[in-house]
């Protein structure tokens, strides 16, 4: 078995929360997760890259693509892109953040 066959079932089921989300009118906002993607993804490249630089995470040549990032294969980032679509999806399903009060502080009354 190949990582990237290793990594399709949590594509996959990322990919159908997400639709789920859309279908159901509360997609969390694209902006926004498109940011963090961004952000995620760079730091996932970095701190690949020092894992498997220095040892610490190895892969079988013969079961990735070939196609890198640095020293680390592009398999590697599957996790992160999952990771940032599926959460806010579950999360705007679920109906978080919606009809929720924000918190109050309790503030003692004015002493004279």
């Amino acid at each position: 078995m190949t990582y990237l066959l290793l990594d399709l079932p949590f594509l996959a089921v990322a990919g159908v929360v997400a639709l789920a989300a859309v279908l159901a009118r509360r997609a969390p906002r694209w902006r926004a997760l498109g940011l963090s993607a961004m952000v995620l993804l760079v730091l996932t490249a970095v701190f690949d890259n020092v894992l498997v630089a220095t040892g610490i995470v190895g892969y079988d040549p013969d079961r990735i693509s070939g196609v890198l990032v640095g020293v680390a294969p592009i398999e590697d980032f599957a996790y992160a892109i999952a990771a940032v679509v599926l959460l806010p999806s579950l999360w705007s399903l679920l109906g978080g953040g919606l009809g929720t009060p924000s918190p109050t502080v309790a503030r003692p009354p004015d002493a004279p």
